[in-house]
């Protein structure tokens, strides 16, 4: 029995506008990502001088930029906090930071363990994608529940 409650509180979860909206909103960051990687890394490449370090010089900008965008669109439209009080702002902003660097070292640490260990798999013809797959599901999982939990929980406005 406790297992349908799970179930049922789960497929609520899933089709709530709160989870939609954060589905939603992941998307648009990755595409903010993707789009500011396409418009800066040639102009990059060609100031630095080098392939390498202007890739990874663009590559740390776009995901600066789209973390920015992903904690503005996540305040206002998927967990609808209001405040915009100084402290409440920078409390809310500085633990979404601090949890997308913590899932983002998970990321990091977690794709190389799992090929490591043998679940080295192609997907799509991609090497370790069912890795990469397999720590990006926990690493969004993870994000919703520390933005939901411990960020934004602020719904009240000034």
């Amino acid at each position: 029995m406790e297992q349908q409650g799970f179930f049922k509180k789960l497929i609520r979860l899933v089709f709530s506008k709160e989870f939609i909206m954060y589905g939603i909103m992941g998307v648009l960051a990755t595409i903010v990502n993707w789009a500011v990687h396409a418009l800066v890394v040639n102009h990059m490449i060609a100031l630095v001088g080098n392939k390498s370090l202007g890739i990874t010089i663009t590559t740390i900008i776009a995901v600066i930029v789209s973390v920015i965008f992903a904690f503005f669109t996540n305040k206002i439209f998927v967990f609808e906090s209001k405040s915009w009080e100084a402290k409440i702002f920078l409390k809310e902003f500085i633990s979404f930071i601090t949890a997308r660097a913590l899932t983002g070292v998970l990321e990091v640490l977690g794709v190389p363990f799992l090929v490591n260990i043998g679940l080295d798999q192609k997907l799509f013809g991609v090497e370790a994608m069912v890795a990469k797959v397999t720590v990006s599901f926990i690493v969004i999982i993870l994000n919703y529940v520390f933005s939901k939990l411990f960020i934004f929980t602020h719904k009240s406005g000034k």
